[in-house]
């Protein structure tokens, strides 16, 4: 059987055709998360499935494996098999998955069919999606929006990049009104037709230049969230926030623009302390922001995007203003994690890129001690210099890129280097005076010393309530 048969396709009327994955041999690039939904869905609808897995086996999730195995998966580690790849009627990559590795790109000149996880799984739903990228903040303007939806009474999916893959919505069988689905730039790569209802682009800043070749082909990864949408579709876009010479909407789509200040043609702006949206058929209406909690105004610019996309879904601005009361964020995404002596302690931990540290630093209005620093990505630390200068009273420095950090700051920050996490809280917190804060915003990946950034902000966290109650708890 042709892979490209079992997928669905579009017709003249726009209508889905399905046909079955019965007997089909499918391989599954990577075994996390995504991939093991994947694999059990896949499983369900009757495929011979094969996990290819470059980690060793005692690398991975022991209960994943058994469980798989006994579904009667195949699994591959240690290794990518070419017989394997070469050999299937289709290949599934995980996000992490390079989309132009050696091994995928002979199956495809084969003529073997290769996608993702997002795109395999938006083939097989009905539900209308929304779906979020940006190089930062998609993951809160995700969860934002889902909550806001089900305050209102509207059943919601919320998932994707953001911790729970669309194929384990799928397997669960259940059904939603929407899909909310966070989606990265990894895994836009691998789409072909996936076509969200609403897709929102809330900004693009050097990022992930350790995997793509330059910030051009890093950015035009990002606008193929819109590349098949047309008439009746909308676009949400941060003008603020993305380089114009690059956006790219197909003819017919409704953009819907937003940004902090009042010009022609955005839809959402700030104003006189509150937001201020209006939809091209309707008239301008006013959020009040007073309940909105996590700071900086990057995060108004994110609560602009969910004020959006909840209009056309057909929400009032009463019940979007009483869905944001009590969202105080998430989690390592400047979460306040207590106070000693007059100096506050922030765990924005998810600050894994450049941009995303520089914005978090002018989120305050008082001093900032600044630890920074992890597995460097490739971008410019230029960027956080500027950020830095006249706002952050001191720099400490982490992991494998505090040297490269170092050069950066050199004459513009003062900057010393500690060897973890607890001696880093230390020595931000001597350096602090009364009314400071002290922040973990490492503008790199995590993985040099932790597994994940979630790791590193609990491991930041403990250092702070240890400092808490060696002090006394500040008395």
């Amino acid at each position: 059987m042709e892979a490209s048969m079992v997928l669905n396709h579009m017709d003249n009327e726009g209508s889905w055709e399905r046909e079955t994955l019965d007997g089909m041999h499918v391989v599954v690039v990577g075994l996390g998360i995504s991939g093991y939904w994947t694999c059990k869905w896949l499983i369900a609808q009757g495929a011979l499935v094969t996990v290819s897995e470059s980690k060793g086996l005692t690398e991975l999730d022991s209960r994943m494996v058994q469980e798989l195995k006994g579904m009667g998966v195949k699994l591959e580690a240690g290794s990518h098999r070419k017989e394997s790849f070469l050999n299937a009627d289709m290949i599934v990559i995980s996000p992490g998955v390079p989309h132009d590795m050696d091994l995928l790109e002979k199956a495809r000149s084969k003529g073997v069919h290769v996608t993702g996880e997002l795109e395999l799984a938006a083939r097989f739903m009905d539900e209308p999606i929304v779906a979020i990228t940006g190089t930062n903040g998609k993951t809160t303007v995700a969860a934002l929006l889902g909550h806001v939806l089900e305050e209102a009474g509207v059943k919601v999916f919320v998932g994707g990049n953001i911790g729970t893959p669309l194929m384990a919505y799928l397997t669960s069988g259940s059904r939603a009104d929407y899909i909310v689905a966070e989606v990265s730039s990894f895994q836009l790569d691998s789409i072909d037709k996936f076509c969200p209802m609403v897709s929102v682009l809330l900004n693009v800043s050097p990022d992930h230049l350790d995997r793509y070749p330059d910030y051009e082909a890093y950015v035009k990864s990002k606008m193929r969230i819109f590349q098949n949408q047309g008439p009746g579709q909308y676009a949400v876009v941060n003008l603020d926030r993305v380089p114009m010479d690059l956006l790219q909407i197909p003819k017919g789509v409704q953009v819907l623009a937003y940004g902090l200040e009042m010009q022609e043609g955005r839809h959402a702006w700030l104003e006189k302390g509150r937001i201020r949206s209006q939809l091209p058929d309707g008239e301008a209406q006013d959020l009040r922001i007073d309940a909105w909690m996590p700071p900086g105004l990057h995060n108004l610019e994110n609560l602009m995007a969910v004020v959006l996309v909840a209009r056309v879904l057909g929400l009032s601005v009463d019940q979007i203003e009483k869905g944001i009361t009590g969202f105080a964020g998430l989690p390592h995404r400047l979460e306040r994690v207590g106070e000693l002596k007059g100096i506050m302690f922030y765990d924005d931990s998810k600050a894994t890129n450049v941009a995303s540290a520089a914005r978090a630093i002018q989120s305050f209005d008082c001093p900032v001690v600044l630890i920074a620093g992890g597995r460097d990505k490739g971008a410019s630390y230029g960027p956080l210099v500027e950020a830095s200068k006249g706002r952050v009273r001191r720099l400490v420095l982490i992991g494998e890129a505090a040297p490269k950090l170092a050069e950066a700051f050199d004459g513009a920050v003062p900057y010393e280097r500690a060897a973890d996490m607890e001696e880093a809280v230390g020595k931000a917190f001597s350096a602090a005076q009364p009314r400071d804060v002290v922040l973990l915003s490492p503008a790199c990946s995590s993985f040099d010393m932790f597994s994940n950034y979630e790791q590193r902000g609990e491991a930041f966290q403990k250092a702070v309530r240890d400092l808490i109650h060696g002090q006394g708890e500040g008395k």
